[in-house]
């Protein structure tokens, strides 16, 4: 079975590829968990942060944004003290932070789904790449989402993360064209 490159690294990258990666995502919820791993992410490896995963569901309520957008200095430095998840007070204020900014999103577009996938005219865009080499690190379209997330106070939300983000819910197909997921995620 070919897979992607950089999904060959660990089981636990191989399960994630094989199930997840490039599936198109319409549930709030899972749009909202992608978009703090995401975020997470910088700086470090994906792997680093798939192991973290469930203590991230954990620590963070299953990503409930509402519950995430109400808590307050104590839960914040109980976060901070938790090894399961990537102890970095940037990123977990910018978690609470923009938790608050995605229940706004979806008060305003009726669901945050509608307004991420209108970055992609609300369908996938299905790339032909070869190999990894061939997968730019951002697009325009991932330069317009970090833009207007930033410009609505969103934290950690640069175009290489949006375009790592749009990979991971399926917004893009990033699958090689030879990998046997290329097909399945159209």
């Amino acid at each position: 079975m070919r897979r992607c490159e950089w999904a060959n690294g660990s089981p636990l990258e191989m399960e994630y590829h094989d199930s997840e990666w490039g599936v198109p995502v319409h549930d709030d919820r899972v749009l909202f968990e992608f978009l703090i791993l995401e975020g997470a992410q910088a700086g470090l490896s994906w792997s680093t942060i798939l192991k973290k995963r469930e203590n991230y569901r954990i620590a963070f309520d299953d990503f409930d944004a509402q519950k995430i957008a109400q808590y307050d200095e104590d839960k914040i430095a109980t976060l901070l003290a938790d090894p399961g998840i990537v102890r970095n007070q940037l990123k977990v204020a910018a978690t609470v932070l923009n938790a608050r900014l995605f229940l706004a999103v979806q008060k305003e577009f009726g669901s945050f789904d509608r307004y991420i996938w209108s970055f992609v005219g609300g369908a996938p865009i299905i790339n032909a790449r070869q190999s990894a080499k061939d997968v730019p690190a951002k697009t325009a379209e991932s330069d317009a989402m970090s833009k207007d997330l930033a410009k609505r106070g969103f934290k950690f939300v640069g175009s290489t993360i949006c375009y790592a983000y749009m990979q991971a819910t399926g917004m893009v197909n990033d699958h090689d064209v030879a990998c046997h997921r290329y097909h399945v995620c159209q």
